[in-house]
């Protein structure tokens, strides 16, 4: 028995020693570096590699409107070679700019909405086993068109065709536990966005809350 119980699960800041680390790859989004780190293996140590994803980071934006509907848009992904229902969502890639503010961007930008209400929803690494991106996802609520004519911003490639639908948070969570929604943010932020209606949304955190 490890002796630990319930309020020891959270997350904690940990890094074992590196002994050599390499570039591997530099790209736009994502680099790719390649260590060797020493873990423990029976009472003693060996060195063992590991390739890391670093990444820019991501926020998504969960949002709700007054009937309790979830705002999706779709996506083509070529990576998976699917057209995902996604939820707003975009890179870290202006330095210093603060993440509600970048969620509020990518919230008019693909979606064409803007919200007066903000919280942080959740936290999350959505692969923590081969990389450093960390994911915020906020709820936005009281949400409002906006005209086409005031947003200035130009839809291309993977954005230039995205369709918006706006689905009931019930039938939402219904779609991603049915395996019809896959994105990671759509269905963390569904999920949560549940809970915390459930909840009454007592306890979310601000929209500056440290990431930890």
């Amino acid at each position: 028995m490890s002796g630990l119980g319930p309020d020891d699960v959270r997350d904690r800041p940990e890094r074992w020693r590196v002994v050599e680390e390499a570039a591997a790859f530099k790209g736009h989004v994502f680099n790719v570096r390649r260590d060797r780190v020493e873990m423990p293996r029976g009472d003693g140590t060996e060195v063992v590699g590991r390739d890391v994803i670093e990444h820019l980071g991501s926020v998504g934006v969960i949002a709700l409107d007054d009937r309790d509907r979830v705002l999706f848009v779709r996506q083509y992904r070529h990576a998976v070679g699917r057209l995902l229902w996604e939820a707003p969502a975009g890179l870290r890639d202006v330095a210093g700019e603060p993440l509600h503010e970048l969620a509020r961007r990518e919230l008019l930008e693909e979606a064409g909405y803007r919200a007066e209400r903000w919280d942080t929803l959740v936290d999350v690494y959505p692969s923590s086993g081969m990389s450093d991106e960390r994911v915020r996802i906020f709820l936005a609520r009281d949400v409002a068109e906006v005209p086409a004519d005031q947003i200035d911003f130009e839809r291309i490639h993977e954005e230039a065709d995205m369709p918006v639908v706006w689905v009931p948070l019930d039938e939402a969570v219904r779609k991603v536990l049915a395996g019809e929604v896959h994105n990671m943010i759509a269905a963390t932020g569904v999920l949560a966005a549940h809970a915390a209606r459930a909840a009454g949304f007592a306890g979310l955190r601000p929209v500056d809350a440290p990431e930890g």
